[in-house]
């Protein structure tokens, strides 16, 4: 599962050829969740309350970007690593 970005703890992948809807996963400790990247709603899974905004922020900003990385897994073309939360 190839990492896009790390921060606060936080790892963000997304799977080669994975299922619909398009989604990426975050994990933080022993959380993890699957987050579609249109709605920014949870998939699958769980993270904290505080975990979960710091996602849902950082993917409102790198919204094109994950498209564009989903895209590159559904073709299994190497993924772009994407800037973490400041």
């Amino acid at each position: 599962m190839p990492r896009l970005s790390t921060f606060y703890g936080i790892v963000i992948a997304m799977y080669y050829r994975d299922h619909a809807p398009p989604h990426f996963h975050a994990r933080y400790a022993e959380y993890s969740a699957s987050v579609v990247i249109e709605s920014l709603e949870v998939l699958a899974g769980s993270l904290p309350d505080r975990a979960l905004r710091m996602v849902r922020d950082w993917a409102n900003e790198h919204r094109e970007e994950l498209s564009a990385n989903w895209a590159l897994a559904q073709d299994d073309a190497p993924l772009h690593e994407i800037d973490p939360l400041p």
